[in-house]
């Protein structure tokens, strides 16, 4: 089979999905030929209809209703896109949403039956984030297919060089699950990208090549990414590299899962305040149903001019109305709880404020402590100063771009942007030509055809740099645990598809029992060499990963032997660190070898 005939790129996000393309063999320009797919999708009973964003919703349809046709499926029990999305107000026990926010979850089996969230209609069978990641990357597949390809094997999707978006903060875990629900879904060859990279490159080809007179060497832009269930930052330095500017992402935060999904339940309890002062009780599956609807006002006053939005709560049988509760959300309102709960004013020195946590919790998103976006950012900038080669307190960007459907909102933008003059002394330049909605599905397309033709890359690599665990041999003393070694397997800024140089020294491996890999991270540890080895301790600039347990196999040894290995590491295409031992004693032949990798585990801890 010949190559690709398209470039794809598939932004699979918490609230919006969308697919964009481009002909892989375009010719070399400053501006790539990128369109947006027009997604058919149901978006009311009976009704198909193609839009550009598919809402990454999945409604499962009552027995009553007949099947959820489409039509390239005429029987499918389930729908996914506007019309699920709309459902979710009136029957939220049927519908599954934020599933990418379950998908990063760092405690839970993410491959077991969570969604719906909360209580599930009796008649629905909850299902896994990644099976509901497949389902909207299969739905894109198969209107690809039908629309695109049109029968043609050749130009089917899975045929097609895809780039798949990812959030840049998302642990390995979850981007090798996102890369199994491609697989699911048929996907052949593809790779991962940062959604704020994806931004960026959209911006880049946005400027026609006009980008070099935007940007100079020393400048630092900003993509502040607030989606529907994360908050994104990512830094992107511009440096005179021979005479050429070049872009390196330089930082990246780390994982708050704080976004519109927070505002929605911000809005819900405003709501709900307002309704008990009238004497209204909702109960659990009502408040449900108003979290939803508040998602579809806040979308509705950020996208529009209107005064207000109504919000419609079903009833519940209510012996006060009978039927459906109804309440207006104001746009002062909205703006009052959304920018000054999300978008407070603080001082450079601000940090996210953690809670007591109680010791019983129900089982939910590990939502971020504090809900202050511009105390999260005063941290990351803190925490990041030294990130582009300069000094200070904070890491002071010269340019800010915007991404994310929660930005659309002008108050939102203006109030960070007030808040970040006040710690910098004046206002920041703003990148414009953001397209909210569809930069990320098109940076990644634009991402793909950079990769193909050779066109201008943002270099990156690992945002930490990572380290295992070396247990040092010690007699047992109560109390003491032996001292632990971090061996540097992967520094800032490893490019993926590389291997990193270890030295060449020996190390004991227990094999044939259960044991446990203690992994760490630094963002800021940046001059860190591979094979570098530090003393680890609590607290430090190194931060503890959730341990990998396993049982490697033993293969004709004794269970519990330590069999002397050398360590090799690489990161995949995926982002994913590959840890090697490979034994020195020669007793297993040539082909005998161990291999762990951060795929199925969180690389930050659960937020406090």
């Amino acid at each position: 089979m010949s190559g690709p005939a398209f470039v794809v790129g598939i932004d699979l996000g918490t609230t919006h999905s969308a697919l964009a393309y481009a002909e892989a063999d375009a010719p070399a320009g400053d501006r790539a030929p990128v369109r947006v797919l027009e997604v058919p999708q149901l978006v009311a009973r009976g009704v198909v209809e193609p839009r550009p964003l598919l809402p990454s919703f999945l409604y499962v349809g009552h027995a009553s209703e007949g099947p959820q046709a489409l039509p390239w499926d005429a029987n499918r029990a389930y729908a996914v896109g506007e019309y699920a999305r709309s459902r979710a107000a009136e029957a939220p026990g049927r519908v599954v949403a934020s599933a990418k926010s379950w998908l990063c979850h760092p405690t839970l089996d993410r491959r077991a039956g969570l969604l719906p969230a909360g209580q599930a209609a009796e008649d629905v069978e909850k299902i896994s984030p990644v099976e509901a990641s497949f389902r909207y990357l299969e739905h894109l597949a198969e209107a690809w297919d039908a629309t695109v390809a049109q029968g043609n094997e050749s130009l089917a999707l899975r045929n097609q060089e895809v780039v798949l978006t990812v959030p840049a903060s998302f642990d390995a875990g979850a981007r090798e699950l996102t890369a199994e629900a491609a697989v699911c879904a048929g996907l052949e060859r593809f790779t991962l990208l940062e959604e704020p990279q994806a931004a960026f490159y959209a911006w880049l080809d946005g400027t026609a090549g006009g980008w070099r007179k935007q940007l100079k060497p020393g400048d630092v832009v900003l993509v502040v990414d607030v989606g529907g269930g994360t908050t994104d930052f990512s830094a992107i330095a511009a440096r005179d590299e021979g005479g050429n500017l070049e872009l390196y992402r330089v930082a990246v935060g780390d994982h708050i899962l704080l976004g519109g999904d927070n505002m929605d339940l911000a809005l819900a309890y405003a709501l709900r305040q307002r309704l008990k002062a009238e004497g209204k009780e909702l109960d659990a599956w009502q408040m449900n149903a108003l979290v939803h609807g508040c998602r579809a006002a806040k979308e509705a006053l950020l996208g529009g001019d209107a005064p207000a939005a109504p919000v419609v709560i079903p009833g519940r049988g209510s012996k006060l109305l009978g039927g459906s509760l109804r309440a207006d959300l104001g746009r002062d309102e909205l703006e009052r709880v959304l920018v000054d709960g999300f978008f407070p004013r603080v001082e450079a020195a601000a940090r996210p404020t953690p809670r007591p946590r109680t010791a019983l919790t129900q089982v939910g998103l590990p939502y971020a402590a504090d809900a202050g976006i511009t105390r999260h950012l005063a941290a990351f900038l803190g925490r990041q100063a030294g990130a582009a080669g300069g000094g200070g307190e904070m890491l002071r960007p010269t340019a800010l771009l915007f991404n994310g459907g929660v930005m659309k909102g002008a108050p939102l933008r203006g109030r960070l942007l007030e808040v970040m003059g006040s710690w910098f002394g004046g206002a920041l330049r703003v990148l414009e030509g953001a397209d909210y909605d569809l930069s990320v599905a098109r940076g990644a397309a634009v991402y793909g055809l950079s990769r193909r033709r050779g066109g201008v890359r943002v270099r990156g690599g690992t945002a930490r740099a990572y380290y295992v665990g070396i247990e040092s041999a010690m007699p047992a003393v109560p109390g003491v645990e032996p001292p632990l070694t971090a061996l540097c397997v992967a520094p800032f800024g490893m490019e993926e598809g590389t291997e990193a140089a270890l030295p060449d020294e020996e190390f004991g491996l227990v094999v044939g029992e259960p044991v446990r890999f203690r992994f760490f991270g630094s963002t800021t540890r940046r001059d860190d060499r591979a094979g570098a080895a530090l003393e680890y301790e609590p607290g430090g600039a190194l931060e503890e990963l959730p341990p990998i347990e396993i049982t490697l196999p033993a293969e004709g040894r004794r269970a519990g032997e330590v069999v002397p290995v050398a360590l090799r590491s690489s990161v995949t295409e995926l982002g994913t660190l590959s840890l090697e031992a490979l034994p020195r004693d020669g007793r297993g032949g040539g082909d005998e070898r161990w291999k762990v990798e951060l795929s199925v585990r969180a690389d930050s801890p659960p937020p406090p």
